[in-house]
């Protein structure tokens, strides 16, 4: 799982620190008892995701692995030699 690197992107990353602010900002709201900072932490964890997305969709997030569909190749062209192989024999 280390070789696809997954969420270590600058879109990743900048979702999950406003997030992090957003339950942070909620958490003391509940020890404060205040109901109007609790739900403004909220919507700051959901403009996290949000904007996580859109850094994600500019370009910024993770891109797709070729190595899948390379090893997919690879697989097809041993399975058919194997095959030439059996029919050769």
């Amino acid at each position: 799982m280390a070789a696809s690197a997954h969420g270590h992107t600058p879109a990743a990353w900048t979702g999950v620190v406003i997030s992090f602010v957003g339950f942070a900002i909620a958490g003391v709201a509940m020890i404060l008892p205040s109901v109007l900072l609790t739900c403004a932490g909220l919507a700051v964890v959901l403009a996290g995701g949000v904007v996580g997305k859109i850094m994600s969709m500019a370009g910024m997030g993770q891109q797709p692995s070729t190595n899948v569909y390379k090893s997919v190749e690879e697989q097809n062209a041993a399975r058919e030699a194997r095959a030439a192989v059996a029919a050769a024999a």
